[in-house]
């Protein structure tokens, strides 16, 4: 399994569990659904990273894993199946009182984002399609990243470039009396496609002069 490494760094088992679940670490018992697993490596991967800790339920007691090679297998196959591009991490194995905790390390990716690839059903059609979503972590739970959102990962990827035309300008006197807007409702309002409107608000996100919050699987922007 290529893209599992070594151990990368020191990592207290105790006190990371004592911390509980959070933005940075989520707890199984057990691994058996690839597709699962891989959600939760792809949203660490395209949030600020986290450690996943096999073997601890979900109120922190330390319960161990049977057999450190099938779920290795199924980490094995999360990456390669289930997550597009594949993300680096690192797997090493702790002990406590004689039971083994698999810790799953997976850094904020580069890359980013990852995007999780299941097969699911479509109702209206009764036909099998192929869900491409893009996962990130929100607190201790796993969600799925507005189109805005994922805007917002894509543009971090190149430098940030910020003037404030007209448009900007625009922009940020409706929020001053409007508190809130869509891409889609700055885009009406200015007169120019969705796609350049998202790009105009993500880039203000980006300098810190409004914010980006998912309400109901819509981006909203903000002052606040």
């Amino acid at each position: 399994m290529p893209l599992i490494r070594p151990k990368a760094s020191p990592f207290s088992l105790l006190g990371t569990v004592a911390g509980g679940e959070g933005l940075c670490t989520e707890f199984k018992r057990i691994v058996h659904s690839p597709a699962k697993i891989a959600r939760s490596i792809a949203s660490f991967a395209n949030t600020s990273g986290g450690h996943i800790l096999i073997g601890v339920d979900d109120d922190g007691r330390i319960v161990g894993i049977s057999s450190e090679k099938e779920a290795l297998e199924v980490i094995d196959d999360a990456l390669r199946f289930h997550i597009e591009p594949m993300p680096a991490l690192d797997v090493h194995v702790e002990e406590y009182k004689h039971r083994m905790v698999l810790v799953v390390s997976i850094p904020e990716s580069p890359d980013r984002p990852h995007v999780h690839v299941e097969e699911g059903y479509c109702r209206s059609t009764e036909r099998r399609i192929v869900e491409r979503r893009v996962f990130i972590r929100e607190g201790s739970h796993n969600k799925a990243a507005t189109t805005d959102r994922i805007a917002l990962i894509q543009a971090e990827k190149s430098p940030l470039k910020v003037s404030f035309s007209d448009r900007e300008r625009r922009v940020l006197h409706y929020l001053g009396e409007h508190s809130r807007i869509t891409a889609p409702e700055f885009a009406e309002h200015a007169g120019i496609p969705v796609q350049e409107a998202r790009r105009i608000l993500v880039s203000l996100v980006r300098a810190g002069a409004v914010r980006l919050l998912a309400e109901s699987g819509t981006g909203v922007y903000t002052l606040d």
